[in-house]
This record gives C-alpha cells, structure tokens and sequence, in this order.
C-alpha cells in the first residue's frame, strides 16, 4: 500500500490496495477521522489532504463541530415539535406521548452525543444489541430483551427524526435502519377466543349477570355480558366501541338475509369515519343497553325533579360510559382464559380477533371482513387466516393424478 505522511506525521495520506484514489487520515478531537480526497494524480491528493487537515484544525481551535450540522437531541426535540403539530387530529395524545418517552428514555441517552451525520446503519445495529443486552424489566427488575414490536417502534421513531434531518439537508440521506441478520420474525396469530373458550367466556359472565354475588354489582355484570356479546358480533376496536353513541347505531333488516341487524357509524377510529355492519347477534344487547341506560337515566331525572329530562331520548348518550377491561380481566383470571397456549395475553382486543375468526371459520368472504372491520386483507391474511383450519380445502389439496397405464401393461394383463 502506497504511503507517505504530512504535517509533521499528522497527516497520513495512502492508497487502498486496489484502489486508484489516495484516501487521507488524521487524529483530531478524541477520533480518528478519514476523508477520500477523490484524486489520482499524488500532488493534486496532497493539496485536497492539506485543505481538509488545516480546515478540521481551524473548526477545532474554534470550538467549532468538526461535523457541522447538528446533534442528536436537537434534531429529535425538532422532529417532536412537529410531528405534534402536523398529525393534529390524526394521532392521539397517547401516541405523541409514547413517541416522547422513547427519546427520552432510550433514543437520546443512546445517540444524544453523536451529531447526525455520525449515525449510519452500523451504529442503528449497535442500538439494537444494546437495547437487548441492557432493557431490564420495571417490574421484576431483571434483564429482559424488549419485545420485537417496542424495539421496531424505536427503530420507527429513529427513522422518523433522521427524515427530519435529511429535510432540513442536514445529511444527504437517511441511513438504512433495517435490521441485519433478521429480515422477518415469525408469524404467530393474535390471542383470540375458540368457539369452546367464547362459550365458557359467554356462560360465565350470564351467570354472572343473572345471579350476581351482590346487587348494587347487577348492572355492572349485565353491561359486561352485553359488551361482550356486542363486540364479538361486531368487530369493533375497543376504542371505537368507547366513543360509540346511541344515535351512531341503527336497527334495520338486512336486504340479503332478511335478518335484523346493526348499521354502525364509526366516528374517530384507528382509520378515522367507517361504517360496520353486525351480526344478528347484536341487536338484544343493543337492545338492553339502550333500555338500561334510559331506565338509568330517567330514574336520575325524576330524583333530580326534571320531568322534561326524563322524557328526552338518549341519542347522545354513549353505550358504555366506562372501560369494561376491569370487569373483563376479573372473568378472565377466574376461568384461567388470560393468556392462551402461546402465552400471549388476551384483552378487550381479543374479542374483536375472535370476530374475525370466526367469520373466517364460517366461510365468509375475506374481502368483505376487511371492509367491515376497516383494515386490510394483506393484515387478515398475515395474522388471522394463517391458523385458521377452514381456510384450507382438503379437496383442493388433495389432487390425485389419474394414473394412465401403458398399452403393453394393459395387454399383458389381457393375455
């Protein structure tokens, strides 16, 4: 390798084996720093070397960043500034939260010294290895890598604030922040209810319902047995099912089957305005939810002396005016349905797989769940119809070629 140094040896200039361009090197600033200087000809490389070594000296008698440009954690306090702004009405206050804690709690303390022109796809790998090596869990407070889902919205996070730097032309472009090695992770289905453990769930809080242990807790039970049965005839996001009113709902007969059922209105969900259409299952408890909350309702009229009020409808009323994933967990724990086989655990989301699931059993159209459940068939397919036993037809699988037999064979058999 071809060498020779400048500057009184602080200066090293030299030419890769194999290569036609002379590369320059020197130590400033606790690091060592390499530049090509894009020349062939040795007196033009000298001059590019001395150019860039006395302007890296000059940055640092200055107290100058020898990078330029700007670090870390002033990029991210700009991207988070934004994004607030921006997504307005778009991304709940939760998310923007949750963006916020994973700088402060892991993106900064990581690449909050370096500027962003120092982070490439190597030190996002380090990131990674480090997150895994040294994430202790809050609760037990023993080492536990994070799960493959909190590392890749960090890595989203991080993706995001360099986009704001390439914006701003503080690098030329975002570095590749894709994980080696491991391209994708397995596909596992999400925690739902079997046909046999919805009913075990359904009889448990009936009976609950029906005979509860004190009754002032009556009311309680009967609207968890009812959000229950409406969301696993529904489909619906616990979220939705929240912000849901009584006038977003409507009774009528469906055209194909002539059976009665819910026209939902969904107003701010995950996918902003949609519409649902149920079961045939969840007309009674809607039916019981709207005349429990105006028995509710109309009782505290009365007590508060407004007989106007007692008369009104209650339209803008919400069915149900508190989260039932208290009540829910309760059940849950008491009939040991948490976590299933795989050790996942099961929520208030969990219902809404277990529509999709069972829509899927019953041989309904994937394209059509998709559009009810607002999401996409691409999602139904990756985490829904992959364990699901009817999606798949033995008649269609097992295909026997008919076997032909030669004419010889069939003469001898003859003879």
């Amino acid at each position: 390798m071809d060498a020779f140094d400048l500057m009184h040896g602080k200066l090293h200039v030299y030419k890769r084996e194999g290569s036609r361009l002379w590369q320059c090197s020197a130590y400033l600033d606790g690091k060592n720093r390499r530049k090509s200087t894009g020349q062939v000809d040795r007196e033009k490389a000298t001059y590019v070397a001395e150019e860039w070594y006395v302007g890296l000296r000059g940055k640092v008698a200055n107290g100058e960043s020898v990078h330029g440009g700007f670090k870390f954690d002033y990029v991210a306090a700009k991207f988070i500034d934004e994004f607030e702004v921006i997504t307005a009405g778009e991304r709940s206050p939760k998310y923007i939260e949750n963006h916020r804690a994973r700088i402060r709690n892991h993106l900064n303390p990581f690449f909050g010294k370096y500027f962003v022109t120092e982070i490439t796809s190597g030190l996002t790998q380090e990131y990674r290895v480090h997150r895994i090596k040294t994430n202790v869990d809050p609760r037990t407070k023993r080492p536990k890598a994070p799960s493959r889902s909190t590392l890749h919205q960090e890595i989203v996070c991080l993706r995001q604030i360099l986009t704001v730097a390439e914006a701003n032309n503080w690098i030329r472009a975002v570095p590749t922040v894709t994980p080696r090695y491991k391209a994708s992770g397995k596909i596992s289905h999400r925690a739902w209810f079997s046909p046999s453990e919805y009913k075990l769930l359904r009889d448990e809080t009936r009976r609950r319902a029906t005979t509860p242990s004190r009754e002032r807790y009556r009311d309680n039970w009967e609207t968890l047995h009812d959000y229950i049965l409406f969301m696993v005839n529904t489909g619906l996001r616990p979220d939705e099912a929240l912000r849901l009113e009584f006038r977003d709902v409507a009774i009528v007969e469906d055209d194909g089957t002539g059976d009665e059922i819910l026209e939902i209105e969904i107003h701010k969900g995950k996918r902003g305005v949609g519409f649902c259409k149920s079961m045939p299952g969840a007309v009674l408890p809607f039916r019981r939810l709207k005349e429990r909350r105006e028995r509710t309702l109309r009782a505290e009229a009365r007590a508060a002396g407004n007989p106007v009020a007692a008369r009104l409808p209650v339209l803008a009323e919400r069915l149900f005016v508190m989260p039932m994933q208290h009540l829910l967990n309760l059940v849950l724990n008491t009939l040991g349905l948490k976590h299933d086989r795989e050790g996942q655990v099961r929520t208030a989301y969990s219902l809404r797989h277990t529509y999709i699931c069972l829509r899927l059993m019953e041989g309904a159209d994937i394209y059509q769940i998709a559009k009810n459940c607002r999401t996409s068939v691409d999602m139904i397919e990756k985490y829904y119809a992959s364990h699901i036993k009817d999606r798949l037809d033995a008649s269609a699988i097992n295909v026997r070629k008919p076997i032909k037999r030669s004419r010889s064979s069939v003469e001898t058999i003859a003879e």
